[in-house]
């Protein structure tokens, strides 16, 4: 009776580590890339985790907005959003990533995070991984230079770690697009009159 009160409890502790592990394995650090409804330029870029148990999908991204998207229907892809309102999941992105179409914006999830300075997506980095400044934000490193003349601040980008990508004329302005070599981050710079 003893051996088998002890037998029980050694797989009832084996159980419930497995079980631990099992809830863990489902969420992963990954990169949200947020589109408003019918735009083709993100309003955000920023680690995200992305989360998937019986078919309830949750996207909670690093400004404390949550997603969350429950199954109905026969469709996998098919959604509700936690408004209510229809969703749904939308190939395109292939091994890299997942796209959600929501009633506002659209949410591009992307499992590769490194470029965010981490080099896995298991979530076991945490605190440890280095953001990405929000899109649309002066990088704190070049905030100096908002003002500058175009080739002074040029020279001062390039010594400061970024090489030039390419330009994009757009009204009156210039968008160049800098990418710091150090780690991989791209700032778009509107030179104009």
């Amino acid at each position: 009776m003893k051996l088998s009160n002890t037998l029980l409890v050694v797989v009832v502790a084996i159980a419930s580590v497995g079980l631990t592990v099992a809830v863990r394995a489902d969420t992963v650090n990954a990169r949200c890339d947020v589109y408003p409804k019918g735009e083709d330029r993100a309003s955000s870029s920023a680690l995200c985790t992305f989360s998937q148990r019986q078919g309830v999908v949750g996207i909670q991204l690093k400004n404390g907005k949550r997603y969350d998207l429950r199954p109905v229907g026969n469709n996998p892809d098919n959604y509700r959003d936690q408004n209510g309102r229809a969703a749904y999941r939308q190939s395109g992105l292939g091994d890299k990533g997942q796209i959600y179409r929501l009633a506002t914006e659209s949410i591009y999830v992307y499992w590769d995070t490194a470029p965010y300075g981490q080099t896995s997506s298991n979530g076991n980095s945490g605190d440890t991984m280095a953001a990405a400044p929000e899109v649309g934000t002066t990088v704190s490193r070049l905030r100096d230079l908002v003002g500058a003349r175009a080739g002074q601040a040029e020279n001062t980008i390039k010594q400061r770690g970024y090489r030039f990508v390419k330009a994009k004329p757009q009204g009156d302005a210039v968008y160049s697009n800098w990418q710091e070599s150090k780690t991989s981050y791209c700032v778009i710079i509107r030179t104009s009159q």
